[in-house]
């Protein structure tokens, strides 16, 4: 059980930079959204077609990994745009309440129970969450933008986590990540295609930002997540991706000198209680993942 302890925690550290990689950035949010997807793609092609990893995609599956890229495409158009509105700090924490949304899907689509620990460390989580934003949001009609941005943002990633929960059972990793990052992408490049969004005429190191926010936080954090959908519940792995607005929040301050408040100090104490809450499984559940 340890190295999943391990394995969500280095999830956690690496998508922690997405947000400032995005905010470093000088291209528009579905433009960022996009070279993130399809420079993943690009990365995985060589390995899938190695792998020829289109054998393990069967009939209906098709239909359920063009859904989760859809999903993925939405939450990051939605996110990153809300980034463009609002702090660091505010954005990551609405945009990581997640959790409540997927435990409800989780217990309705894929009857998961809700245990009682797991509701704990969501309740721990959201009010350290809450916290976090009310010490950080504003009254301007941009921040309210953004905030609501966040929250749509959260809405498409809990559907992303629910149809990878459904579809991780029959398929390995690669097999999984691979279709979904590249139909998200395809999605991203129409829609930037259709906003007359530019692809090109950016500074080098928009370009460098670009690339490591598909190595970090896409390659590293979200196929860990993935990785972990098959062995957790899926109310579980998204409960852990609280871990990352204390981590973007502490990388704001010291990155893009945003105000780190005790307030935020003490909403990010919460978050970590709660996540440590939620990954408290009984016995029984150490003994089938040892």
């Amino acid at each position: 059980m340890v190295r999943f302890y391990i394995f969500l925690l280095i999830g956690i550290l690496a998508i922690s930079t997405a947000s400032i990689f995005i905010k470093l950035c000088e291209a528009p949010a579905l433009v960022i959204a996009a070279y993130r997807l399809t420079l993943a793609s690009l990365i995985l092609s060589p390995f899938a077609g190695y792998r020829k990893v289109w054998q393990n995609w069967r009939g209906s599956e098709w239909r359920w990994l063009m859904l989760s890229g859809i999903f993925l495409a939405l939450h990051f158009a939605f996110w990153i745009a809300s980034l463009k509105f609002t702090s660091v700090a505010s954005s990551v924490v609405l945009v990581s309440t997640n959790p409540l949304f997927v435990g409800i899907g989780a217990r309705l689509f894929l009857k998961e129970p809700l245990r009682t620990n797991l509701i704990g460390g969501i309740i721990l989580s959201g009010l350290g969450s809450g916290l976090i934003s009310f010490g950080d949001m504003t009254l301007s009609i941009e921040a309210l933008m953004g905030d609501g941005l966040a929250l749509l943002g959260a809405m498409m990633a809990s559907g992303y986590l629910l149809v990878g929960k459904k579809m991780r059972k029959g398929q390995d990793l690669l097999s999984y990540i691979f279709p979904v990052y590249s139909a998200g992408a395809i999605v991203l490049i129409l829609i930037s295609l259709a906003s007359q969004k530019p692809f090109f005429g950016y500074s080098s190191s928009t370009y460098l930002f670009l690339f490591l926010l598909a190595i970090i936080p896409q390659l590293v954090g979200h196929t860990t997540f993935n990785w972990a959908l098959k062995y957790l519940p899926a109310s579980m792995v998204a409960v852990t991706i609280l871990g990352e607005p204390v981590g973007s929040t502490i990388l704001a301050f010291f990155i893009l000198k945003e105000t780190l408040t005790d307030l935020k100090i003490i909403g990010g104490i919460l978050i970590f209680v709660g996540i440590l809450v939620a990954l408290k499984t009984p016995k029984a559940f150490h003994s089938e993942m040892s």
